[in-house]
């Protein structure tokens, strides 16, 4: 067995929860977090999106960067960047033989998240990064990226997602995101309830972390033209010029706002200096596939756009149903594929306004539910709309150009990465 055959063998460990093994291995390492100064980001939505402008905020001011983000679209490797830019395929066979060898030591195999986390970690080492930024994979208090004692901890929107792990309540989920506050370590939290709010205040209190409401002090005047969005934003640091969003619809104006008040507050803190110009060529320049990602596919010597969207809970749904009525004047079809642990009914109850018709299928994932069981939810929930499967995402597309264009692709992001990587 390779080292890579190895990393995936783990995937059998399941999903598991708890700090114990993730800290042996990462001693059996020698402690690669401590090599550098570390950003963590948790939440439900927009912690891709923050994660990915924070990164860009520091390579613009000049810094050699790190992102752990997942899961990963198409290749592993993305899951792993240096300076805007996945690791090579060699370098991750070379780390995951690293990690398989400290692995021996623990009395239990790692988690697959477990071992990639250590290997994002050993990689940023060994590349001699000034700073990382984390993107936390499931919750917070027992995610492995929680063993990391970051610099600043961030908090994104908060709303119900995996359930059967964190709890079937807000203040339960609100609670584990917590768990990445660290003593004395500053905040940033985004956009979120009263109720949300207070339940974060309650730990940072406890933990004597200073807490920054991204909201608090901001005033944010917004335009979206052809769902691009421009900006005039202030904050307690002052008024940025005027600026262009690099990412598409409303939703990214509170992901915007809270990567800023992020960048700000490295800035303020001293930690890691982020100057003006680069904060704003953070929210200008950022990049972030598979989110409001306009793509272009040819079919029977046809041109289509292909709109691709992670979607992959009510909340998520809601954003990009709200974007596709603000950028579009009718329904499109929507290309849907769905894990089978995830809320159908309330991702096909925010979806279908903005539907014209469903075309199921599934990605290349165990996890993945059956297409005809998704058009079942699908006319449940929503009998008067059309509803075609097909067994494979290409399949899937030709279906959907017959329904008109853009074409959505929406419920997973591992069915964004597949059709992401056939228009590529």
């Amino acid at each position: 067995m390779t080292a890579r055959e190895y990393l995936f063998s783990l995937e059998q460990v399941g999903i598991k929860l708890g700090l114990e093994q993730i800290r042996l291995l990462l001693v059996a390492l020698d402690c690669p977090d401590l090599a550098y100064p570390s950003i963590v980001v948790a939440g439900t939505n927009g912690k891709g999106s923050v994660t990915a402008i924070i990164e860009r905020g520091l390579r613009e001011t000049g810094y050699r960067t790190g992102r752990y983000t997942s899961p990963h679209l198409v290749d592993i490797e993305e899951r792993v960047a240096i300076d805007g830019v996945s690791i090579l395929p060699a370098t991750f066979d070379r780390l995951a033989a690293r990690i398989r060898q400290a692995a021996a030591s623990l009395p239990f195999p790692p988690s697959f998240f477990e071992a990639t986390t250590a290997l994002a970690l050993e990689a940023f080492r060994d590349a001699a990064v000034d700073a990382a930024v984390l993107e936390v994979g499931l919750g917070g208090r027992l995610d492995a990226t929680n063993a990391v004692t970051p610099v600043l901890s961030v908090i994104t929107a908060i709303d119900l997602d995996h359930q059967q792990y964190l709890g079937d309540s807000i203040d339960m989920i609100a609670a584990e995101k917590a768990g990445i506050i660290k003593p004395g370590v500053p905040t940033v939290l985004g956009c979120n309830t009263d109720r949300v709010r207070a339940i974060i205040q309650r730990v940072a209190d406890e933990r004597g972390s200073p807490l920054i409401y991204a909201p608090d002090g901001v005033d944010v005047r917004a335009s979206i033209t052809d769902g691009v969005t421009g900006l005039l934003l202030t904050t307690p640091a002052g008024a940025w010029p005027p600026l262009t969003l690099g990412l598409r619809g409303r939703h990214q104006i509170d992901n915007a706002v809270t990567a800023a008040r992020a960048l700000e507050a490295l800035d303020a803190a001293g930690v890691l200096a982020v100057p003006d110009a680069a904060r704003h060529g953070a929210l200008e320049h950022v990049q972030w596939p598979a989110r409001l990602e306009m793509r272009a596919w040819r079919h029977q010597a046809r041109l289509f756009d292909v709109l691709i969207d992670g979607a992959h809970n009510p909340a998520g749904a809601r954003a990009l149903a709200r974007y596709l009525g603000e950028a579009y004047d009718r329904p499109l079809p929507i290309v849907f594929g769905v894990m089978q642990d995830k809320d159908i009914d309330g991702l096909v109850q925010e979806l279908a306004p903005a539907a014209s018709a469903f075309v199921c299928t599934r990605p290349q994932s165990p996890r993945a539910a059956r297409p005809d069981d998704l058009a079942e939810r699908i006319r449940a929930v929503a009998p008067d709309l059309p509803v075609v499967t097909a067994e494979t995402p290409v399949a899937a597309l030709a279906a959907a150009a017959s329904f008109g264009q853009p074409i959505v692709v929406a419920g997973s992001l591992y069915l964004a990465g597949e059709i992401r990587g056939l228009l590529s």
